[in-house]
C-alpha cells in the first residue's frame, strides 16, 4: 500500500510536470502570429496567453473524462503504466521543443497511454471505438482547418478588396489581440483537460475515488501548471510558427487564430481532444495558401507533417518499452 501511494504522487508529480512542458511547447501556438506580427510584444503575448490558458483550463472536464476513459479500459491500468506513458510523452515533447519541431502533445501523450496499456495488460485493454474516434479525429481535423483556414481567408480578401489598406491592417491588428486570447483560451480548454483525465485515472487505479469524475482539486492543479508553463514561453516553436512557416500579417493572424481557435473549442464541447499544435499549424498553412501557394513554405511545413507522423508509432513504443522496464524494478 506504502509503495503504491508512492507511485500515486508520483504519477502526479509527473503530470504535473507534463502540464508545465505542454504549456511552454504550445505556447507558439496560440501567440506565435500576434508575435511575428508585431501586433504584440513576446512578453505582452506570454502574458495573455499564460492567463487565456488558466481561464480555459477551469473551464470543463469533458475532453478530461474521454482520455481517462476512452481510449483503455482503466481497471486495467496501474500506477506503472501511468508513469510510463507519461515518461515517453515527456521525453517526445523536450526532444521536439530542442528542435523547434511544433509536434503534437497530443499525440505524444494519447498513443503513449495505449503503448503502457498493452505493455501492462495486452491488447484486450484497448477500446477500439474511442481509440478509432479519437484518433480519427486527431487526423482528420488538421485537414479540416487547413480548408477552413484557406476559406476565411478567401472570403475576407474578397470583402476588405476596395478596403484601403492602412485602415484594414489598423483594425486587423486590434481583432488579432482578442484572436490570440481566443486561441489561448481553447488551447487551456482542451490540452489542461488531457492531464486532468490522466491524474484521474491515477486515482481511480489508486482507488482514491470510487467513479471517473475530476476532482476539484485536479482541475485547478493542472490549470495552475498548465498556466505556469505557458508563461515560461517556448520560442524555439514560436519562431517556427510564426516565421519560418509562412510570412504573416494581421490579418492573416487573424484569420488563422479564428480559424483554430473555433475547431479546437467546438471539439472541447464534444470531449474530443485534439492536437491544438496540428491545428494552429494546418490553420496557417491554409490562410497562407489562400494568397498563394508559394506563401507556405512546404519544406518547413514537410518536415512538421514527416514528425506528425512519427508521434503516433514512436511515443506508443517508447511507451511500451518503459513500461517493461518499468514492470522489471516495481514487479
Amino acid at each position: 500500500m506504502h509503495d503504491s501511494f508512492y507511485l500515486l504522487v508520483s504519477v502526479i508529480t509527473l503530470a504535473v510536470i507534463f502540464d508545465f512542458i505542454n504549456g511552454f511547447h504550445d505556447t507558439a501556438n496560440a501567440i506565435a502570429n500576434s508575435v511575428s506580427t508585431r501586433v504584440m510584444t513576446l512578453r505582452e503575448a506570454i502574458i495573455l496567453a499564460a492567463l487565456m490558458n488558466l481561464i480555459g483550463a477551469l473551464s470543463g472536464t469533458a475532453v478530461a473524462k474521454t482520455v481517462g476513459s476512452g481510449l483503455v479500459l482503466p481497471v486495467s491500468v496501474t500506477q506503472v503504466t501511468i508513469l510510463a506513458a507519461l515518461g515517453a510523452a515527456i521525453l517526445w515533447n523536450i526532444i521536439t521543443w530542442y528542435f523547434g519541431i511544433p509536434s503534437s502533445s497530443s499525440h505524444a501523450l494519447l498513443s503513449s497511454i495505449v503503448g503502457a496499456a498493452v505493455a501492462t495488460s495486452g491488447t484486450d485493454v484497448i477500446i477500439t471505438g474511442g481509440v478509432l474516434k479519437i484518433f480519427g479525429a486527431l487526423i482528420l481535423t488538421p485537414l479540416l482547418c487547413f480548408f477552413l483556414g484557406w476559406l476565411a481567408m478567401y472570403m475576407l480578401s474578397r470583402f476588405l478588396a476596395n478596403s484601403n489598406p492602412s485602415k484594414v491592417n489598423k483594425v486587423s491588428q486590434r481583432l488579432q489581440i482578442l484572436s490570440a486570447a481566443f486561441m489561448a483560451f481553447s488551447h487551456g480548454n482542451n490540452d489542461a483537460q488531457k492531464t486532468m483525465g490522466i491524474i484521474t485515472l491515477a486515482l481511480f487505479s489508486y482507488g482514491a475515488i470510487g467513479a471517473f469524475e475530476v476532482p476539484e482539486w485536479v482541475v485547478f492543479l493542472c490549470a495552475i501548471a498548465m498556466a505556469m508553463g505557458t508563461a515560461a514561453g517556448g520560442w524555439r516553436i514560436i519562431k517556427t510558427l510564426g516565421v519560418k512557416l509562412a510570412s504573416m500579417k494581421p490579418i492573416n493572424g487573424f484569420a488563422a487564430d479564428t480559424t483554430a481557435a473555433s475547431v479546437i473549442e467546438a471539439a472541447s464541447q464534444f470531449g474530443l481532444p485534439l492536437s491544438t499544435t496540428h491545428i494552429m499549424t494546418s490553420a496557417i498553412m491554409g490562410v497562407a495558401a489562400s494568397n498563394r501557394v508559394s506563401a507556405v513554405r512546404w519544406g518547413i511545413g514537410g518536415n512538421i507533417v514527416v514528425t506528425w507522423v512519427l508521434t503516433i508509432p514512436l511515443c506508443g513504443l517508447m511507451a511500451w518499452l518503459i513500461c517493461n522496464f518499468a514492470h522489471l524494478i516495481f514487479g
